[in-house]
């Protein structure tokens, strides 16, 4: 039975990186009709940050990701690894150490001396601590990097018990996994230096190690670490932003994975199908913000037009009748890059635009006065028309001008941008009366 487990620790809402940990080992336990366990790795209490957790459960369900057991809750068994900590001194692989923080401090860079190993016990404040050997290595046949080794002689006598009684995150990984069968351990590669620490002390509870495979890191385009200069946040601020579970799933999983091309749109049904842990990548994964874009606006030009109306109504700042927004949405889905870009889109079908008198000027190719009695004779055209297209072409060649000169006028007067979905489109949306309004305001502001 495979059995996986995604173990974030809540000290602040994770960012994207800490999501495709969660998403990789979810593909790979329902690839294999395994188990996905959620554990909370709370020990650090120190870092804890009130709220992580809701955020963390949020994130999960928003991409899909459904728990098999859990959540556990390391700061909850507490006993747990408080017997197991003992288990090992009464062993002799592990020892109490009684050093003040100012001794220890004085040792910082040079890994720990040894002071208290074979002391009898003391009446005072003590951390345990793992004996590590002192020759030979320690390594593993990693699942995604290959053979990886360690000599013990690096390697401290790392803390597995603290003078509180909480277990460090080594104790507490370990002891976690062998009682919840974890039978492989998939996480970032930042974890690598870690494991040789922790299958010692498989080794020093004389228990099976799982499999385990460490993912490629993900850089920022510059190679640097990824951070939010970068475009790299949480689920929930792209989610804020408008970008789609579907197309958020995809990027993910091409940071570090390869299906063909990957240019796909692939939903989570089909990336658990073809989730294979050999088409991991050993390299780092380059962040590229333009690539979840890409995927996201691919996404929002396939979803049907009452769908898409539902998912863009919770980003709507502006009130606009359902039946004109039907009318919008056709018109600039294909700009759409995120569902928030929709109140940009169509700002100028519910405000008045503010007109740059300059930029107007310099389309029309006219003076003020001459681009003013343009606009007043496509007042007198809307007032009688009855096929506004044609009418209007007959009024640009009547007065002599380029398509441009007329209608690029004409777009910037009523919407304040150059660029539109078909103008004659926003016209009709905008209605007659709001047209001639918006003329009439701007031939006051030439004037």
């Amino acid at each position: 039975m495979v059995r996986v487990r995604f173990a974030p620790s809540p000290t602040g809402i994770p960012h994207i990186g800490n999501t495709r940990t969660a998403l990789f080992n979810y593909l790979f336990a329902r690839h294999n009709s395994g188990k996905f366990i959620l554990r909370i790795e709370d020990t650090d209490q120190a870092r804890l940050v009130p709220g992580s957790l809701q955020k963390i459960l949020e994130i999960l369900k928003i991409v899909g990701i459904h728990w098999d057991e859990g959540p556990y809750i390391q700061s909850e068994r507490l006993a747990i690894y408080q017997k197991y900590a003992h288990e090992l001194v009464k062993k002799g692989a592990a020892y109490r150490c009684y050093c003040s923080p100012e001794r220890l401090k004085t040792l910082r860079g040079h890994g720990y001396d040894r002071h208290c190993l074979g002391l009898p016990p003391r009446k005072l404040p003590f951390v345990i601590r793992l004996k590590v050997p002192q020759t030979g290595s320690t390594g593993w046949q990693d699942l995604i990097q290959g053979k990886i080794v360690f000599k013990n002689q690096l390697l401290d006598d790392q803390v597995l018990l603290k003078s509180d009684g909480f277990p460090t995150y080594h104790l507490a990984v370990v002891v976690d996994d062998h009682l919840m069968e974890i039978s492989h351990i998939l996480r970032g590669s930042e974890w690598i230096s870690s494991t040789p620490k922790h299958i010692l002390l498989y080794h020093a509870f004389g228990w099976p190690i799982p499999q385990i495979g460490h993912f490629p890191i993900i850089l920022g385009p510059d190679k640097s670490k990824l951070s939010k200069r970068h475009g790299a946040k949480s689920i929930l601020d792209y989610q804020a932003e408008g970008y789609l579970p579907e197309a958020l799933n995809t990027f993910m999983a091409y940071l570090g994975w390869s299906y063909r091309d990957n240019s796909q749109i692939l939903s989570l049904d089909e990336l658990i199908k073809l989730f294979d842990i050999k088409n991991l990548h050993q390299t780092n994964a380059i962040f590229d913000l333009q690539k979840l874009n890409y995927f996201n606006a691919k996404l929002i030009r396939q979803t049907p037009l009452k769908t898409l109306l539902q998912l863009i109504k919770p980003f709507l700042k502006f009130k606009l009748p359902e039946e004109k927004l039907i009318k919008i949405i056709p018109l600039i889905q294909e700009r759409l890059i995120k569902l928030a870009d929709i109140n940009d889109l169509i700002e100028y079908f519910v405000i008045l635009p503010k007109v740059d008198p300059k930029a107007l000027l310099a389309e029309s190719k006219l003076s003020p006065a001459e681009t003013i009695k343009y606009l007043q004779a496509v007042i007198q055209v809307l007032e009688v028309t009855k096929d506004l297209e044609t009418d209007l072409h007959q009024l640009q060649q009547q007065l002599n001008l380029s398509p441009r000169q007329a209608f690029m006028t004409l777009r910037l007067a009523v919407a304040g941008r150059p660029a539109t979905p078909p103008l004659f489109d926003v016209l009709s949306i905008l209605g007659k009366n709001e047209v001639v309004k918006r003329l009439t305001y701007v031939q006051k502001t030439l004037g």
